[in-house]
């Protein structure tokens, strides 16, 4: 025997009323966060750098907060005028100059009063490459007029991107600044923040998890911070000075090759020894100058081998390879900024994974040794 079922319009229409209730209010919803976006938009790199430096800095924000007996919003106005004056004071040294180097050097091909000395015969005795580099480095020397016509178009291009460059690299250094000041104030709210931020991390992972994945994600922010960039600019920094101190030309493009190298994870040498091969071959420095040289060269170079190890993964409960491929990952898709973002997210995916391994309902637990 066969039921049929008549439709209920009540019931459909009611149906129907909840469903388009639903689709106004999620269509409402998504036209909110639409609009909070794009107002927010031209802030996001300021905000994420300024949220960076906040978490990085927060535990020596609370440890001077101690000594001055819990006065959050003096230590955090301390703290932001000593980072400015031992990171952005120097930066901005290093800054100037890289822009005198290049508006030198622009001036200098443009007037043609540019020379170069003559090499060292020790140059044709480097292996590989030192018969070439010698015989170009003759030409310069004798004819740089006819040097630098044949490459006037490259010329022009190299020094038009060094120019935006130098232009970018102002604009980066402002940017930090106010990032700087803007993590002074989170900072000196820090409390508060800690425990909303552990409310949206409740709400994503579970109650039961959102703790742990807010340390993770805090620990691993401050081990790429610590570990990459800043062990990459103050290997710039020291580079730099001592390339100023030294007199070496270009000073400034060579500290700033040094600080992209060292994001990129690759060896600072590769700068040091070319200025150390010039030092020794230029014939203006003593035989003990270009010793102390060489030698403060090498240790600035090879500083980052000892500083990662120390700072890369510490507090994390991710492994040190894991933190490393997520920063170079980013770094390689979105910029400085995916390091962090690569880094924290392969992390939490590391321990989101380990996690589930671990909670597999059909693991045999082992038995207790006696």
């Amino acid at each position: 025997m066969t039921v049929s079922h008549q439709p209920d319009p009540d019931l459909e229409l009611r149906l129907s009323r909840k469903l388009l209730d639903v689709l106004i209010r999620a269509g409402l919803a998504f036209a909110l966060a639409v609009l909070c976006y794009r107002i927010f938009s031209p802030f996001i790199s300021l905000m994420a750098w300024a949220l960076i430096l906040a978490v990085t800095l927060y535990p020596a924000h609370q440890k001077l907060a101690r000594r001055m007996r819990g006065r959050q919003g003096l230590a955090a106005a301390l703290l932001v005028l000593g980072g400015i004056v031992l990171i952005v004071a120097p930066t901005a040294l290093l800054l100037v100059a890289l822009g005198h180097s290049v508006h030198e050097f622009v001036g200098s091909v443009h007037d043609n009063t540019l020379r170069i000395p003559a090499p060292s015969p020790v140059v044709a005795g480097w292996p590989i490459v030192g018969a070439k580099v010698y015989g170009l480095w003759s030409q310069a020397h004798e004819d740089l007029p006819a040097v630098v016509q044949s490459m006037q178009p490259q010329l022009g291009d190299l020094a038009r991107t060094a120019l935006e460059m130098v232009a970018s690299i102002a604009g980066t250094v402002l940017l930090f600044l106010f990032a700087f000041v803007i993590a002074g104030i989170m900072m000196a709210f820090g409390q508060s923040g800690a425990s909303r931020t552990q409310s949206v991390f409740d709400r994503i992972f579970g109650s039961g998890r959102g703790k742990e994945f807010a340390r993770l994600s805090t620990a691993t922010v401050r081990a790429v911070a610590l570990g990459v960039l800043g062990v990459a600019l103050i290997q710039s920094i020291v580079v730099g000075l001592i390339l100023m101190v030294a007199r070496v030309p270009f000073a400034g493009v060579l500290a700033m090759i040094v600080l992209v190298l060292a994001v990129a994870q690759l060896p600072a040498l590769l700068v040091a020894l070319p200025v150390i091969g010039y030092i020794w071959s230029s014939g203006d420095y003593g035989t003990a100058a270009a010793a102390t040289y060489t030698v403060l060269l090498l240790l600035a170079g090879a500083v980052d081998n000892v500083l990662k190890p120390l700072l890369l993964g510490r507090g994390v409960d991710a492994p040190m390879p894991v933190i490393l491929l997520g920063a170079l990952g980013g770094l390689a898709s979105a910029g400085i900024m995916g390091m962090f973002v690569g880094a924290t997210l392969l992390a939490l995916g590391y321990q989101i994974f380990m996690w589930w391994v671990a909670s597999n309902p059909d693991a045999v637990p082992a038995e207790p040794r006696p």
